[in-house]
């Protein structure tokens, strides 16, 4: 099947805007593995791509020169380089540079190094040469877009995003690539012909995210609970033994990233940096900063501003489905019989996973939410609250995961809730939204109008405590709209 590119409307609008400038443009991309970072720079640059050149895993220095000889002849019809395979990325670099000044001076020429973290291996003279080619030469062609790409986010970090000096200083525009939202899902499914409705679609989200090589494992004709039986829990599911291979590839000492993934997998409510530090072998420390920067960075985990801005406070939540499903289901799993996925559907330890995964979801798309409430233009700050008291007090804890608090002297405390059917408010469930309202109140001496928000898959039945207590609501729906971010 043809692959076109689908979505990445902001993405696509800054290459755009690159291709449109009269300046050179140095582009760093990055992201996580499988999210379609080089498909992007192939398809939104490819009128302009002049010459490519991708790393190869643990290859030596002189096997990547010697790609970078052969991608070079081919792009220069056989013309370069004129002297054969370069001994040094010193040759390398002047011979690129030779060929390009050869093209018409009146057209955007983009050269694409991906896999970067491969081709600059240690001692190989690779980042300091690329270095030296923008900084005296590159710099100066008003028609150069030199783009580098990695999958090793925590490389990329290192080099392009916290470095001090060197390439930190040269790049001009960074694209965090991230995986599609809902909206995007929905119109990647339908051009592969897979017709399934937004239920479904939630539901595929909520199991392995928005990953376009991870959706594109959907086949025509499947429904939602097929595919994840197949995708997950089959003898050779795509998904079974992806998730060590992710983070391996992302991430030096990944044992230590996926610590703390599992770590927040078995938290519901998340952790503080204190929880991390006792529930894994973690320190406080400059590293483990580091490591949980690279995981915010790549999508993997959110970082949850406490309400008041108590830094102390701040809650780490795992932010990838996939991650989340594994730990939840897919490791350990042995049987990998047809239809294990739909037998464990309904059980209480699925509705945990569910209640949790959708939680996710919502928080992911807060830009929509926030549209659907009219609150589109409205300045915002989205944080998370959780009230413990002593032990003694004979106080009720209270947690709100997630809040947004307006700048029209308005908070709404948002309840997310998957459920098959319209969700029905008990009476139980009536006395905590009460009490959670009342505590908030009580405890944070806030003087703004607070509102009872739940978001829904399919809606609030309506019956007296939902018309006494639900202030605002925002359907599953709702969350499919197009990103406004652009």
């Amino acid at each position: 099947m043809d692959r076109r590119l689908v979505g990445r409307h902001s993405e696509l609008g800054t290459l755009q805007r690159i291709l449109d400038s009269k300046e050179p443009a140095f582009v760093a991309v990055y992201g996580r593995r499988r999210v379609g970072k080089t498909f992007l720079i192939r398809e939104g640059l490819k009128t302009n791509l002049r010459f490519e050149l991708t790393g190869t895993k643990d290859g030596s220095t002189a096997d990547q020169l010697e790609n970078f000889s052969l991608n070079l002849a081919k792009a220069s019809k056989g013309k370069f380089p004129a002297k054969g395979v370069p001994k040094s990325w010193r040759e390398a670099f002047s011979e690129l540079e030779q060929w390009l000044e050869t093209l018409p001076s009146n057209q955007k020429h983009v050269v694409f190094f991906d896999e970067l973290p491969w081709l600059a291996s240690a001692r190989s003279g690779f980042l300091e040469k690329l270095d030296y080619f923008w900084n005296t030469w590159g710099n100066q062609q008003t028609n150069l877009i030199l783009v580098v790409c990695g999958s090793a986010a925590a490389w990329m970090i290192s080099k392009f995003l916290k470095a001090k000096g060197g390439l930190h200083n040269r790049v001009t525009h960074r694209i965090r690539l991230l995986p599609f939202d809902l909206c995007e899902t929905r119109e990647f499914l339908q051009s592969r012909s897979a017709q399934l409705n937004d239920q479904q679609i939630t539901e595929l989200y909520m199991a392995f995210g928005g990953v376009p090589l991870y959706l594109e494992q959907v086949q025509k004709g499947e429904s939602a609970k097929q595919a994840i039986d197949r995708i997950c829990f089959s003898k050779d599911g795509f998904l079974r033994n992806e998730f060590s291979l992710l983070y391996t590839a992302l991430f030096d000492s990944a044992d230590r990233h996926m610590e703390i993934v599992r770590a927040l997998a078995s938290k519901n409510c998340g952790l503080t940096r204190t929880d991390i530090v006792q529930t894994t072998r973690q320190t406080q420390s400059g590293r483990l900063s580091a490591i949980l920067e690279e995981l915010i960075e790549c999508g993997f985990v959110k970082r949850c501003h406490p309400y008041g801005h108590r830094v102390r406070e701040t809650i780490f939540r795992l932010g990838d489905e996939y991650s989340l499903f594994y730990q939840n289901w897919i490791q350990g799993w042995r049987k990998g019989e047809a239809g294990s996925w739909q037998k464990a559907r309904g059980t209480p330890k699925w509705r945990t996973w569910a209640g949790l995964a959708f939680e996710n979801l919502c928080m992911q798309h807060t830009g929509q939410i926030k549209a659907a409430l009219g609150i589109a233009g409205v300045e915002t700050e989205e944080s998370a609250w959780r009230y413990t008291p002593a032990k003694d007090s004979g106080d009720n804890g209270a947690q709100i995961d997630m809040l947004i608090d307006r700048a029209d002297a308005c908070i709404n405390l948002c309840e997310m809730k998957f459920t098959e059917g319209e969700f029905v408010i008990d009476e139980r469930y009536a006395r905590k939204l009460r009490e959670r309202r009342e505590t908030f109140r009580r405890i944070t001496g806030t003087p703004k109008a607070l509102f009872n928000t739940l978001v829904t898959t399919n809606g609030v039945k309506q019956n007296p405590y939902a018309l006494e207590l639900v202030d605002a609501e925002v359907k599953m729906k709702s969350l499919f709209a197009p990103s406004t971010n652009l």
